[in-house]
């Protein structure tokens, strides 16, 4: 059974800071790379980030220099951290293996907002 459990989320001015996890279960955390999306009211899912099994990452350009994704592979978990915050980051964040897998967990929803 595949599991992801999203946590971190809440209301935030902007130029503030979160920190995301994802706890993933085994069968679709090991030797998979991991990324995070995110999809606001209206629009499309997008990719936000990404970090292949070995620790190598890339990033969206509306989020490169903010945001940093990481990886606990004991822990079979994923962060994000978001600095920075602009009210352009508001949505729902979910994380998934990449390319995407059919499942998705809860998400957790980012507000930006004075």
């Amino acid at each position: 059974q595949v599991q992801l459990v999203e946590s971190g989320g809440g209301l935030v001015q902007p130029g503030g800071s979160l920190r995301l996890s994802c706890a993933a279960s085994r069968n679709i955390f090991n030797n998979n790379n991991m990324g995070w999306y995110r999809q606001a009211p209206g629009n499309q899912r997008e990719l936000v980030a990404v970090i292949s099994s070995g620790g190598g990452t890339n990033y969206a350009d509306a989020v490169k220099g903010r945001f940093t994704i990481s990886r606990d592979n004991a822990k079979s978990t994923v962060y994000l951290q978001m600095n920075s915050l602009k009210p352009g980051d508001t949505a729902v964040y979910y994380c998934n293996r990449y390319p995407r897998s059919a499942y998705w967990g809860q998400g957790t929803q980012v507000t930006v907002s004075s």
